[in-house]
C-alpha cells in the first residue's frame, strides 16, 4: 500500500460530484485516477441548466479554484420563476422552494466542461467500466473492470450515479420509483423559432399545476428551452395506455388527453417539441440511506443519495466532492478520512432528501386518483 500522503484514489463515475473530488485533490498536489464508462466527455447530452447554490455548489467551485470561471458563465438571470394559471395562462405568485438568493443557472454541460478542463491529461479514464468491486482484506479494493482486468486501489469513491455499480459493497439499497415521471421536450432557437414560448418562459423557469399533473420549462444557454411533462402515474404507464414511446405521435396524443382543458399557451410545449419525447420516471434511495462505515470505500452524490431533480442534487454532489477531498488532505489516514467525511455526509444528505421529497409533493401534488 502507497503511504497515507499518496493513496491510490479511484473515483468511479465522471459527473459533477466525482470531478469536484478530483479537482480539488489535484489543486492541492494529490494524484486520483478517474474511471468513466462513456467513451468521451461529449459521448451524450448532459441534460438541462442547474442553478448553482452559494451555500453548497459554490463552496465546491471555489475549493477547485473555478468560482471565477463559473461566474463568467452563469446566468443570474436565469433565477427568475414564472407560474402560470393552467386554465387561462395568465400570471400568478410564485410560492415555490426558494434557494439561496444568490443561485445563478449554468448548463449542466458546461460546468462540467469547468471541472474536465481543470483537471491533468489522463485523469479520467474514458471508455473504461468499472463493473464491480472486491475487497483485498487490508483495507484496500480491486476494481473489476469491463474489459477483464483489474485494478488494486486504497480507495474507492462511488461516484457512479443512481444505479451505481459500487453502492452494494456497502449497502443493500436500491432506488425506488416515486409514482411520479418526468416526460422530457427540447425547443431549439427559440426566439426566433418558438418566439411566443420564449416570451411566456422568459430568461429563468415556467411552471403551471393542477390535479397532479405539472408543466415545467427552464430556459437553457444557446437559445435552448427544456420542458419537462411531469405527472403522478405507474411507472408502466405506457403499457397500460397502450403508448409506443418512440412513436411521437402516439405520445403526443396521450399527453395532449391528459392535459385536456389547459390553457394553448402552455400545450405549445406539447405540440411543437423540435427533440423527441424523453420518459424519465423518477427514482429515489430511501430516507434516511446510511450504512456502517466500510474501510477504504464510500460514495457521494446520487450514489450516496438520490433524490428528486428539484435543485439540491448537484449542488449536494460537488459539494460531497469537495468534503471528501478536503478530509483526505487533512486527516492522518484514509479511514480518518472517510469518517469524517460521512459524519459530515450522511447527516446532511438525510435532512436534504427529506426536503427534496416534500419539494417533489409541491412540484407535482399528490392526487386521491
Amino acid at each position: 500500500m502507497n503511504s497515507a500522503r499518496d493513496p491510490r484514489i479511484a473515483v468511479v463515475g465522471a459527473g459533477l460530484g466525482g470531478l469536484a473530488l478530483a479537482a480539488v485533490l489535484q489543486r492541492h498536489g494529490r494524484s486520483v485516477t478517474v474511471f468513466e464508462r462513456e467513451a468521451s466527455a461529449g459521448a451524450r447530452s448532459q441534460g438541462g441548466t442547474l442553478d448553482i447554490h452559494a451555500g453548497t455548489g459554490q463552496i465546491a467551485l471555489r475549493a477547485a479554484g473555478l468560482l471565477d470561471r463559473f461566474r463568467a458563465l452563469a446566468r443570474p438571470e436565469g433565477q427568475e420563476w414564472r407560474v402560470l394559471d393552467p386554465a387561462t395562462g395568465t400570471a400568478l405568485p410564485f410560492t415555490g422552494p426558494v434557494h439561496d438568493e444568490d443561485s445563478p443557472e449554468i448548463d449542466r454541460g458546461q460546468l462540467r466542461g469547468l471541472f474536465l478542463e481543470s483537471l491533468a491529461a489522463g485523469t479520467v479514464r474514458w471508455g473504461c467500466t468499472v463493473t464491480g468491486t472486491t475487497p483485498l482484506g487490508d483495507g484496500t479494493w480491486r476494481l473489476l473492470l469491463g474489459d477483464g482486468t483489474t485494478e488494486d486501489v486504497d480507495l474507492v469513491v462511488g461516484a457512479d450515479g443512481a444505479w451505481s455499480r459500487i453502492r452494494p459493497a456497502v449497502s443493500p439499497a436500491t432506488p425506488a420509483y416515486t409514482s411520479v415521471t418526468f416526460v422530457e421536450a427540447g425547443f431549439d432557437d427559440c426566439d426566433l423559432r418558438h418566439p411566443a414560448l420564449a416570451r411566456m418562459v422568459g430568461h429563468g423557469s415556467l411552471l403551471a399545476k393542477s390535479d397532479g399533473k405539472t408543466l415545467f420549462a427552464q430556459r437553457n444557454s444557446s437559445g435552448h428551452i427544456r420542458a419537462y411533462i411531469a405527472f403522478r402515474a405507474p411507472q408502466d404507464w405506457h403499457l397500460a395506455a397502450g403508448v409506443d414511446l418512440g412513436d411521437q405521435a402516439t405520445v403526443r396524443t396521450h399527453l395532449l388527453k391528459m392535459f385536456d382543458g389547459w390553457d394553448e399557451s402552455l400545450l405549445y410545449l406539447l405540440r411543437h417539441n423540435d427533440r423527441a419525447f424523453i420518459n424519465r420516471p423518477l427514482f429515489v434511495l430511501p430516507a434516511p440511506h446510511t450504512w456502517e462505515h466500510v474501510p477504504g470505500i464510500t460514495l457521494l452524490g446520487d450514489a450516496a443519495h438520490l433524490m428528486p431533480p428539484v435543485g439540491l442534487g448537484a449542488n449536494l454532489a460537488m459539494l460531497d466532492g469537495a468534503d471528501l477531498a478536503h478530509a483526505l488532505i487533512t486527516e492522518a489516514s484514509i479511514d480518518d478520512a472517510l469518517q469524517a467525511y460521512e459524519g459530515i455526509m450522511l447527516p446532511r444528505s438525510t435532512e436534504a432528501a427529506l426536503d427534496c421529497a416534500g419539494a417533489l409533493d409541491h412540484l407535482v401534488p399528490p392526487t386521491d386518483v
